[in-house]
């Protein structure tokens, strides 16, 4: 029989050694960073909502009618509907990304960033949304759920770096492009859901008003994204270096299990 010493010790190599396996196959630690590229007097953008998730979480299809929570987060910045949806779809990595200032909004040059746990496979895509402002309804967002991978079928990670340009920003389709300061974001409306309703579809934006209340103020002259070439903003996911000892650390813990075990068991099986 084996005896009680030597079933301890077992034990206790068996939870060394799972702690390295399971270190190195499980633990993903990404770093999430956005950056306002707009030129200065140029668009800027609402607290930026990020979602990690397996594939299964839809922001929006183009041609259909945007979901209550898309319609908030492009009319009002307000992205608590959409953290709610994520939720009752089951995903819970999440967060809403803000600026350091005051409002916390990503003006033109502003970057910021968050760091994640995620686990390979059932966080394996990367969603995220936010209003340009100023806007009726304007927003950028990935419409296909599996459009940025953050880890390939194998665990492996990919990482992203891309950049969005005037060509990605959409139109909800929820509220009149009217551009009216009473009913535009950021621009003088005082309450959230004040403009007129448009009932229409998620579509791509067609660019701000020519002679309009937006492009005709000073403080967002160049906020003209349909010019060619206008960058919006870059979203970078990046791996987080583990710390150079821990790997050490957990392997050398492993071999110091190993070797003690094998010069106890001649003597601890009778």
């Amino acid at each position: 029989m084996i005896k009680t010493k030597t079933l301890k010790h077992l034990r206790l190599t068996a939870i060394i050694l799972g702690m390295s396996l399971t270190y190195q196959a499980e633990a993903a630690q990404v770093r999430v960073t956005v950056t306002n590229l707009a030129p200065q007097n140029g668009t800027n953008l609402t607290p930026v909502w990020l979602g990690f998730h397996d594939g299964g979480f839809d922001l929006y299809n183009m041609g259909i009618s945007a979901p209550a929570f898309l319609e908030s987060a492009a009319e009002d910045g307000n992205t608590a509907p959409v953290t709610a949806a994520f939720i009752a779809s089951g995903y819970n990595v999440q967060t809403t990304l803000t600026s350091l200032n005051n409002p916390p909004v990503f003006a033109p040059g502003v970057s910021n960033s968050a760091v994640f746990d995620l686990d390979p496979t059932s966080n394996r895509y990367l969603s995220f949304l936010s209003m340009i402002i100023p806007s009726n309804d304007a927003f950028i967002g990935n419409g296909n759920q599996t459009g940025h991978a953050i880890f390939d079928v194998a665990g492996n990670f990919l990482g992203q770096d891309f950049i969005l340009t005037g060509e990605n920003v959409r139109d909800a389709g929820t509220e009149v492009n009217d551009e009216i300061p009473a009913n535009t974001a950021f621009l003088g409306q005082a309450s959230p859901n004040t403009g007129v309703t448009e009932n229409g579809v998620v579509g791509v934006h067609s660019g701000f008003l020519f002679g309009g209340s937006i492009l005709g103020d000073a403080r967002f002259a160049n906020a003209d994204f349909k010019s060619s070439g206008y960058q919006i903003a870059r979203i970078q996911v990046s791996a987080v270096p583990i710390p150079a000892a821990m790997p050490l650390m957990l392997g050398g813990l492993g071999l110091l299990a190993r070797l003690s075990f094998r010069g106890r068991s001649r003597s601890a099986i009778a």
